[in-house]
C-alpha cells in the first residue's frame, strides 16, 4: 500500500497503481478530469502509464455544469 494525498485528503492505494486506477477508484471513471501530480499536469494520454508512488500529492478536478 502507498499513501497519497488527493485533494488535500490522505488516500491509500495498492502499490503499482496508475493515475487512471485512482480516477476509477474515486468514482470518476469516465468523467472528464484534470490531474496534477506533484505540481505537474498529467496529460490524459498518460493516465494509464503514470504510476503513483508513496507520498505523491495529487489534485483531481472534474467539470461541473450548472448556472
Amino acid at each position: 500500500m502507498v499513501t497519497l494525498t488527493v485533494n488535500g485528503q490522505k488516500h491509500e492505494l495498492e502499490a503499482k497503481r496508475t493515475v487512471r486506477d485512482l480516477v476509477v477508484d474515486l468514482g470518476l471513471g469516465d468523467a472528464a478530469v484534470a490531474v496534477e501530480l506533484n505540481d505537474q499536469v498529467v496529460p490524459h494520454s498518460q493516465h494509464d502509464t503514470t504510476t503513483l508512488n508513496e507520498a505523491d500529492v495529487l489534485e483531481v478536478v472534474t467539470l461541473v455544469g450548472g448556472g
